[in-house]
């Protein structure tokens, strides 16, 4: 039988006596007490965490309420091995973390004042060994999914359903623009629309990242970097349309913001919607009164309520959605090349950090 643990590796932030090469934070690992379980608690020790640029902005200190000698990370996976009533049905069960609190249900935003997200705060976060957490903020991970992949799904998969099907209201049928794929929003944001049976663009500075958009599903892409690519783009959509009056663009679903609105206005038909969950290349939207006169809606998107992310997780499991994974790295000791790479920018789908002496299938033996 499993003995209750006393301590676990924690990656902590701490504050730098001289920030250097853009970086104000350290991660540093460091040894911290597992607490007792309270009432409705559970321990998960965890299989697998991914990255998020969450991370990558905090080690920068441009991300809120970011806080020294907090424990980093809100994307994960593990397997439940104590839990404070013995018989809870989570015990051995492999579970993800929910990563935001203060956001049940509401279609609108967050019942609270403030939407609090895991890592890198006073809240807490999971790049830990063992964490200790209320058991309303895990859910069982679907059994067709491998451990890798499923830390790869809760932030990205909320994500990417909030935009897709909450704001974008995405349909079967749709044609719909996707920006910079490649990270894990933009892949899953696809997956999502593909599984609704929408015709799907996509753009990148990378050929090898349209190319893997291709293979998943995607018509076609087109290089962002050439100031021509609306026009390209244009040229696609009427040499795929099927029927008259459908060679224009439904929605687009962009990271980058900036002037998405002015590139893609002759391409969106009257009334389409974009869709912003971030804001990577400049901090603010152009919106114009040519918009305006085409009754194009912005729309902001970030993150998703507890529901979203239940019913996020029910469509990935009913079509069988695996997220993309670009790298897996070997323990917390390896973190530092995954935000190395995460600077880059270079991964197609998610980084992923795997602890070592799991399970294949993530689960640990009692």
């Amino acid at each position: 039988m499993a003995l209750y643990p006393r301590e676990t590796r924690s990656l902590v932030l701490k504050k730098k006596t001289t920030p250097s090469f853009g970086y104000h934070f350290d991660a540093v690992l460091e040894t911290r007490p597992v607490p007792a379980l309270k009432d409705g608690e559970v321990l998960v020790r965890i299989g697998a965490v991914s990255l998020n640029h969450r991370d990558l902005w905090q080690l920068k200190n441009l991300y809120p309420r970011t806080t020294a000698d907090c424990v980093m990370g809100g994307d994960g996976v593990g397997t439940v091995i104590f839990a404070h009533h013995p018989k809870d049905p989570l015990i051995r069960r492999r579970v993800f973390f929910h990563p935001t609190r203060g956001w049940e249900s509401n279609p609108d935003g967050p019942e609270e004042a403030r939407l609090e997200l895991l890592g890198g705060n006073p809240l807490g976060g999971i790049y830990s060994d063992f964490v200790v957490i209320h058991r309303m903020h895990v859910f069982p991970v679907p059994d067709y999914l491998p451990m890798v992949h499923a830390a790869a799904w809760p932030v990205a998969g909320v994500t990417g359903w909030r935009a897709v099907v909450i704001k974008a209201n995405v349909k079967k049928g749709d044609n719909v623009l996707i920006t910079g794929i490649g990270g894990g929003v933009a892949l899953v944001s696809m997956q999502i629309c593909l599984a609704l049976g929408a015709n799907v663009y996509v753009t990148s500075s990378s050929p090898q990242k349209i190319a893997r958009a291709q293979e998943l599903g995607a018509i076609d892409g087109v290089n962002y970097r050439d100031e021509a690519w609306p026009e390209h783009l244009g040229k696609i959509l009427i040499a795929n349309a099927k029927n008259e009056g459908t060679a224009l663009l439904d929605s687009v679903i962009d990271s980058a913001g900036g002037d998405i609105c002015a590139k893609s206005l002759k391409i969106l038909k009257h009334g389409g919607i974009v869709v912003c969950y971030g804001m990577t290349s400049v901090p603010k939207i152009e919106f114009t009164m040519r918009e305006v006169l085409r009754n194009v809606e912005l729309k902001g998107s970030t993150m998703g309520s507890r529901k979203d992310l239940l019913d996020a997780t029910a469509f990935m499991e009913k079509h069988r959605i695996v997220p993309e994974v670009s790298h897996v790295l070997r323990g917390l000791e390896e973190i530092h090349e995954g935000f190395k790479l995460l600077n880059e920018g270079a991964q197609i789908g998610k980084i992923v950090v795997k602890f070592p002496g799991r399970e294949p299938d993530g689960s640990v033996r009692l």
